[in-house]
């Protein structure tokens, strides 16, 4: 009698061990009920009753997924391999255990179809130059496909973009000839503005001779400063008018003109 008490009490003590769970606080338990979806339980201490109730353990926290390398050809007809980076998370249990098998891989193979169908639809320059965008986008059509299996898909990010050497090469040389031709445009634009600026200081040196007569002494003055052995240098007519006014270089004239009168 003793030996079948204990074997009973062994097997009641079993029984109870069996039907106690603990869940984490990031943890949900989904209970079936002779195999029909019960209710979602869980943190902390529940019971489930053994032979009549099944437990599938779900986790809440952010899973970060990495997109394996995916060949793509561009739109441009440019192979490239670009893989990703995935960061997303369970936020309704029951649908995450009832209507997909693998939530996991489902979203991985999820995320690698779409990778390929996104980036195809772009040019290589926009792949490179437009990420965050093509993110965003890659994101939006994971998130509404995955929202029935009650996943919330919070980022991605591209991190690669690998492209073969020949076109590494080529866009090496078109960045060049890109430099090149902002440069011309600059230096072309200087010439403009500063012939802009010659033209309007003619314009106002031609009204003002006295003006001109001050800017060629100033060049003068600053030919003198450096070591020169010789200057030559030619006179304008309006400074030997000007000086042969101020020698009186021209009374013999005026008074040739009285006597003829």
């Amino acid at each position: 009698m003793e030996t079948v008490l204990i074997v009973i009490v062994a097997a009641i003590v079993a029984l109870i061990a069996s039907a106690i769970r603990i869940l984490r606080e990031y943890e949900r338990g989904v209970i079936f009920q002779l195999g029909r979806f019960w209710r979602v339980k869980g943190p902390g201490l529940i019971l489930v009753i053994p032979m009549i109730q099944q437990m599938v353990r779900v986790d809440l926290r952010t899973v970060v997924m990495d997109v394996p390398s995916q060949d793509v050809i561009s739109k441009d007809n440019v192979s490239v391999s670009v893989n990703a980076v995935l960061y997303f998370r369970v936020v309704d249990p029951e649908r995450s255990v009832i209507n997909v098998e693998d939530y996991f891989a489902a979203t991985s193979q999820l995320a690698q179809t779409t990778l390929r169908s996104v980036l195809g639809q772009h040019d290589l320059d926009e792949m490179l130059a437009e990420r965050e965008k093509l993110n965003n986008d890659i994101q939006n059509i994971l998130d509404d496909q995955t929202d029935a299996w009650g996943i919330k898909v919070a980022n991605v990010e591209i991190k690669h973009v690998d492209i073969d050497e020949s076109m590494i090469r080529a866009i090496a040389q078109q960045a060049e000839a890109e430099r090149s031709r902002r440069a011309k445009i600059i230096h072309a634009e200087g010439e403009m503005q500063a012939s802009q600026k010659l033209q309007d200081a003619a314009n106002i040196l031609s009204k003002n001779p006295q003006a001109l007569q001050l800017r060629y002494l100033q060049t003068l003055n600053s030919i003198a400063g450096e070591q020169n052995s010789t200057i030559i240098f030619p006179v304008p007519l309006e400074m030997i008018s000007a000086f042969k006014g101020v020698l009186g270089m021209d009374k013999p004239s005026d008074q040739g003109k009285d006597a003829a009168s």
